[in-house]
């Protein structure tokens, strides 16, 4: 192996295990900290258990029993994934559909109409906020879960259309036009021949979409408001910051159930992610 080639490949992986540990060593010491009982916590540093590995049964979880019971974080994750769940799985499924009639079905203003929603990408969230609250009001949509669904739909779609429309156009044409001639319908191809060939890009679609919604603090606080019967989690985790300002090992602990799910996601389809991203790059 040459010298050059050889010093390039440390390098990378250098580089590599300095960002891995970049991201790994917070998370772990969040994860510790919130197992601590708060005496410890504000005397001494999370590294400490592994000096001391004798007093671990110091560990407890008294922290995560006072977030859920008394900050109300086990009803703000079975809201959060609640809203979530439908508001990934309806913008996906409407994008995929929209996507495979935009890359393979012919219609007056297919252009115009494609165009017009990758416009909406570039629309700032911000500008639609009051006249669509407005509107929630007078239809009773604000403060409920339809409300944040169809605004979680509505600002992911444009995205998710260009994504999929890539990948959607990068399949052969050959497979549609056989399956016309066999007498096949458009549903039909999209359910048994597009839809199978695109579980990469929709799963890296879905790994968007998911985690942009869990982690939402902004479009849930207006529409959904404070209410603590629908807030999520991130909600919550901001009134938590203003309520137990002091009390910070409290807040690791409400911090590490709010990503226990996401990254759970992102593990679980992680295959697909650069499969999905890649896909549709370069036209077969």
């Amino acid at each position: 192996m040459e010298p050059r080639s050889l010093f390039g490949k440390i390098l990378m992986h250098t580089i590599i295990i300095v960002l891995v540990l970049i991201w790994v060593v917070p998370t772990l010491g969040m994860l510790i900290s919130s197992f601590r009982p708060a005496s410890e916590v504000l005397n001494t540093g999370w590294w400490t258990v592994f000096k001391s590995p004798l007093e671990v049964t110091h560990l407890t979880m008294e922290n995560y029993d006072t977030v859920v019971e008394r900050a109300g974080m086990g009803l703000a994750f079975r809201n959060t994934f609640i809203i979530a769940s439908l508001g990934t799985l309806i913008p996906v499924t409407a994008a995929a559909l929209a996507a495979f009639g935009f890359s393979n079905l012919n219609f007056w203003g297919k252009k115009i109409m494609f165009g017009i929603i990758i416009g909406l990408i570039v629309v700032p969230l911000q500008m639609t906020f009051i006249p669509v609250l407005r509107i929630y009001h007078q239809i009773g949509l604000s403060g409920t879960f339809l409300g944040v669904w169809l605004a979680h739909t509505a600002y992911g779609l444009p995205f998710a259309v260009f994504m999929l429309h890539n990948f959607f156009s990068a399949l052969p044409r050959d497979l549609f036009e056989a399956a016309y001639i066999d007498g096949a319908s458009v549903f039909s191809t999209f359910f048994r021949i597009a839809l199978p060939l695109s579980v990469p890009a929709i799963a890296s679609l879905v790994i968007f979409q998911f985690l942009w919604v869990w982690n939402d603090l902004l479009v849930s606080l207006i529409y959904l408001g404070g209410t603590r019967d629908v807030a999520p989690l991130t909600v919550r985790l901001a009134s938590l910051v203003g309520s137990y300002g002091q009390d910070w090992h409290l807040l690791t602990a409400a911090a590490f159930i709010s990503i226990v799910v996401p990254v759970v996601v992102f593990l679980g389809l992680q295959r697909y992610f650069v499969r999905g991203i890649l896909a549709g790059s370069i036209k077969s």
